[in-house]
């Protein structure tokens, strides 16, 4: 079944899986904003005792779509732009009930390494490779993603990652906790249609519950004050008020490297 215009695909690979395909190919899996929309809505909806999320032949997604972020609309709303599609898919991935697998065929970048983070367990095709880019954009994460990268990887795999900005390989990301295995881009299909089979096949109760009080602990235990809390937003919005990201983006779109001022 094709959704978001064609670029996600929805099947259904085994009894009580089912499996989304971010079908972005000339935009290197990009998320644009009818494909998080959808991701948020379809997620919500189903029901399937394990989830499996993946891409298109070399790419599992590039991240954000930086399209999105051109013009007038941008330089005037962009913080809107960036979060509300972006955080409603990954959400509406934290919320699901039952377990999802990150079936990464090909390199996950920026907001695509972390939609599959978000994901239960990832395994990953050798050869791809994985990376965080804000810094190459002048752009400050968010806390809440930001978290997620601690939680799996700890604080100095996280630092490198988001300070040097360079992409890994396959590796290097189950070395330091982004991926669960890595497998032979020939078997990656079957391994991972293989494992969502049999975490279907398991008690839905049994499944459902663990992830939630999995969810719960780690909730619970980085939980920040309000005051922290919104001291942390409001330092990452104000990044997208910065020359600084507005010129990242243009570098990056025009392939160049940015010319940084700090401010």
């Amino acid at each position: 079944m094709e959704l978001a215009s064609g670029k996600l695909v929805r099947d259904e690979p085994g009894e009580g899986v089912v499996r989304l395909r971010i079908s972005n190919a000339s935009r290197r899996g990009a998320l644009d904003h009818e494909i998080l929309d959808t991701l948020a809505e379809t997620v919500a909806g189903l029901d399937a005792r394990c989830l499996m999320l993946t891409g298109t032949d070399e790419v599992f997604s590039a991240g954000y779509d930086l399209g999105n972020l051109e013009g007038r609309e941008f330089e005037e709303n962009a913080e809107k732009l960036v979060a509300h599609p972006f955080h409603a898919a990954i959400e509406a991935l934290e919320a699901y009930r039952y377990p999802v697998i990150a079936q990464i065929n090909g390199h996950a970048i920026g907001g695509g390494l972390e939609l599959a983070l978000t994901c239960d367990i990832r395994i990953a095709a050798a050869g791809i490779r994985v990376g965080m880019p804000p810094a190459k954009l002048g752009l400050i994460y968010s806390h809440t993603g930001l978290r997620k990268f601690l939680d799996a990887c700890g604080p100095a795999n996280t630092a490198e990652l988001f300070y040097v900005g360079r992409n890994v390989d396959a590796e290097r990301g189950r070395e330091i906790g982004l991926l669960n295995h890595v497998v032979e881009p020939a078997e990656l299909e079957a391994t991972a249609v293989a494992m969502a089979a049999e975490i279907a096949a398991n008690a839905p109760l049994s499944l459902a519950g663990n992830k939630r009080i999995l969810r719960e602990i780690r909730a619970h235990a980085a939980a920040l004050p309000e005051d922290v809390e919104r001291e942390l937003v409001e330092l990452r919005e104000s990044c997208f008020r910065t020359e600084d990201f507005r010129e990242g983006v243009r570098a990056f779109g025009e392939k160049r490297p940015a010319r940084w001022q700090g401010r």
